[in-house]
């Protein structure tokens, strides 16, 4: 038996087979699914009946993904999961920085994508509660108001900038962020390209965070950016989708 929920979702996919998996796997778990072929009928669509969230494909044929992105953007705020091929890292981080929440790259497994759409859905509905002073990922606790962070109850000291990177993170829990998108929140729009700077604060963090590199808190996405997660979160299951 199907469990309903209240949450839409739009799938905008050229490939129709493709089109046809994902919509029927969403809709076996309560999602209700609508679909585009085309980026001018995903753009339509979200006019007028605007979706919970949108899973986007970069390569449509009427136009590139990235300008679908781009338009939505200019005024919507609708949560974006883009859809890339394995490889295309540029495009990824291209269009996380014109305003998309998150990325599965193909091909990706059901488990995946369903983590993927539930971070986004728990996004929007804490999009009013970003300035919040208190949070918490699993095990980890950060205090923002007391500049205190405890994992499992044991304290951590970090300095200033390994605080506000791990703030940063916590705040966007299960969301990638991109290289840039951290450089120029915590060190300003000069140290964009400090990638190498980046890298070395994100091992210095993972070591007072204590984490276990089988199941790390924090994420490298390579050639990307970094995401924080739950470690003891599971998936739901192994079903690849590919296309």
């Amino acid at each position: 038996m199907v469990e309903a929920n209240d949450e839409h979702v739009l799938v905008v996919e050229d490939d129709r087979s493709m089109l046809r998996i994902v919509t029927a796997a969403l809709r076996a778990r309560g999602y209700s699914v609508a679909s585009a072929t085309t980026g001018e009928a995903a753009l339509a669509i979200v006019s007028e009946s605007p979706p919970s969230v949108v899973l986007l494909d970069l390569g449509l044929p009427d136009m590139d993904g990235l300008e679908v992105c781009r338009r939505l953007r200019d005024w919507s705020t609708v949560p974006i999961i883009v859809v890339t091929a394995d490889g295309a890292d540029e495009r990824k981080v291209v269009a996380l920085d014109e305003g998309a929440d998150d990325y599965v790259t193909k091909p990706f497994s059901m488990s995946e994508l369903l983590a993927r759409i539930r971070v986004a859905l728990r996004h929007r509905q804490a999009a009013g509660l970003v300035d919040r002073t208190v949070l918490d990922v699993g095990e980890l606790h950060v205090d923002v108001g007391r500049h205190e962070v405890t994992v499992a109850g044991r304290a951590v000291d970090l300095t200033p900038k390994e605080f506000a990177l791990l703030t940063l993170l916590a705040r966007h829990a299960g969301r990638v962020l991109t290289h840039r998108a951290i450089l120029q929140e915590v060190w300003g729009p000069d140290a964009v390209r400090e990638t190498q700077h980046l890298r070395v604060y994100a091992g210095l963090l993972r070591k007072k965070l204590a984490d276990d590199p089988r199941r790390p808190r924090l994420v490298t996405e390579p050639g990307v950016g970094y995401r924080l997660v739950d470690p003891d979160g599971t998936p739901d299951d192994p079903e690849l989708i590919s296309g």
